[in-house]
């Protein structure tokens, strides 16, 4: 079966009838394919799950629905502790154990209370217990204060006591000092990466070859028609929020807003070609002194491909994207142009910036990729000048040199500054740093500097109402601007 699955990886991203025909043909042999080593069965899975997003025709989208529907029978007699990976975890039939946030935890717990459990084998601080069941129970207490080396995991568990009650006892810092992991057996649930499915309308068939990165314009995007954008309604938005968080979680992965994340704001945009735009704020209790907060989540065709997360200031937005490994091959500049332009739409956005470590600083993956490239190629800049220098030269040598790679060391050092995009005047938030304006204006060293605009903003009833009162604020634009530079002495 290796050779049939190597064929089908060749295929999956060729769009055209004789490739639609043979993917069917390649599936519906699959299908009925068993696989008994872990390696093949996680390539079997990543390889259909592409296709579940990316399906060349109904019969490939059949058939990788009914191969992605028997995993959790395929997986019974796996070690799932094979599976646990960041890159692959997920997959119906196995478990993931983590140190889940306490929100996190909670929701969890909540809609998923058979398959949630304290993980004892890997709990390493049982003895923390203590001081929580002291709270409780006398004799606990009597025992926590006078005795040595009580076996407290077996008192929890003698008690009958349950996850449910230590979320309902305790508040989310005692729980993070407990250091409590949790495991999450997934079987067939629909929160598996294998069945996890956000609201789509229309499945979208790809006949022709897949947008590359060379097609794509930022400039043309955003003078398109502009990108509808609807505001859910609550009860909407908390079934797809609670969909997101627990993608998020079998992936190992948490953001602000998708712990925090604000009900009574979510909005959806269909961005074309079968794709949904999810994105959201958070309530008043837990946005950013200064930053406006969103976040958000993509579907291909209802299969949940990557999130999002933007930090806003002024006409300035910080942003953070990531497709997940399965959907890399799939239109990434298109999706990231298709994203940049709603956020210019609906939230004022005129300079877009990318942080270092997004393109490669302390994150080895990234250079891998060549990020820089991407966005560079997508018409980011460079906020300094030293990087300006090596980015000329090394755009030369590729000009010049056929089939010429940037080395790693070099895109190393270019990845120590921040990439911009927006009209020339943008440039001076590539010397902006929120670190050392915090510690300018904490030392009484930003004259006129009045925060109390900001908290007025902050308060406001949306975050859309933030940004708009912040861009209004001129003079406050130009000292935080001032006084967040390189350049500003004190």
């Amino acid at each position: 079966m290796s050779a049939v699955l190597d064929e089908l990886a060749s295929l999956k991203s060729v769009f055209d009838p004789t490739a639609a025909a043979r993917v069917s043909e390649l599936l519906d042999c699959l299908a009925r394919a068993q696989f008994d080593q872990p390696r093949d069965l996680v390539r079997l899975h990543e390889i259909v799950l592409f296709l579940r997003a990316y399906p060349h025709s109904p019969a490939v989208l059949r058939l990788a629905d009914q191969i992605l529907s028997s995993f959790a029978a395929r997986m019974e007699h796996q070690d799932a502790d094979l599976f646990d990976d960041p890159e692959i975890s997920g997959i119906a039939g196995t478990a993931v154990s983590s140190n889940f946030s306490f929100e996190i935890a909670q929701g969890l717990a909540a809609r998923y209370p058979n398959s949630l459990h304290i993980d004892w084998d890997n709990y390493s601080h049982p003895e923390r217990l203590g001081a929580v069941l002291a709270r409780t129970f006398p004799v606990a207490a009597e025992q926590w204060t006078v005795e040595p080396h009580i076996d407290w995991r077996a008192w929890f568990i003698a008690s009958r006591l349950k996850l449910a009650w230590l979320l309902k006892n305790i508040d989310a810092g005692t729980y993070d000092l407990l250091e409590i992991p949790l495991r999450w057996d997934l079987g067939n649930s629909a929160a598996s990466r294998t069945s996890a499915r956000l609201p789509s309308r229309k499945v979208f068939y790809h006949t022709e070859p897949l947008l590359r990165r060379s097609d794509v314009s930022l400039e043309t995007e955003f003078a398109a028609a502009p990108v509808p954008v609807m505001k859910l309604a609550p009860s909407r938005a908390r079934r797809i929020l609670n969909r997101i968080a627990d993608n998020s979680a079998v992936r190992y992965r948490e953001l602000w807003g998708f712990t925090h994340p604000d009900p009574q704001h979510v909005y959806h945009a269909p961005l074309g070609r079968g794709t949904d735009f999810f994105f959201f704020g958070v309530p008043k209790a837990f946005r950013l002194p200064l930053r406006a907060y969103y976040c958000g989540a993509f579907a291909k065709n209802g299969v949940p491909i990557g999130y999002v997360e933007t930090l806003l200031l002024f006409e300035r937005a910080e942003v953070g994207f990531n497709l997940y490994y399965t959907f890399r091959e799939g239109e990434t500049a298109w999706l990231y142009a298709r994203m940049l332009k709603v956020l210019r739409e609906h939230l004022g956005v005129t300079v877009f910036s990318i942080d270092p470590y997004q393109i490669g600083h302390d994150n080895e993956e990234a250079i891998a990729s060549g990020a820089f490239w991407f966005y560079r190629k997508l018409g980011f800049r460079p906020a300094s000048s030293e990087v300006l220098r090596i980015m000329s030269r090394e755009e030369q040598r590729i000009a010049s040199t056929p089939g010429y790679r940037t080395h790693a060391p070099v895109l190393r050092r270019m990845a120590r500054a921040p990439l911009i995009y927006g009209p020339p005047e943008a440039d001076a938030w590539g010397q902006f740093s929120l670190e050392r304006l915090a510690q300018r204006a904490g030392a009484g060293t930003v004259p006129g500097f009045d925060r109390a605009d900001l908290l007025r903003a902050k308060h406001a009833p949306e975050e859309r109402c933030y940004m708009k009162l912040l861009q209004r604020a001129s003079d406050l634009r130009r000292r935080v601007l001032l006084w967040g530079g390189a350049s500003c002495q004190r």
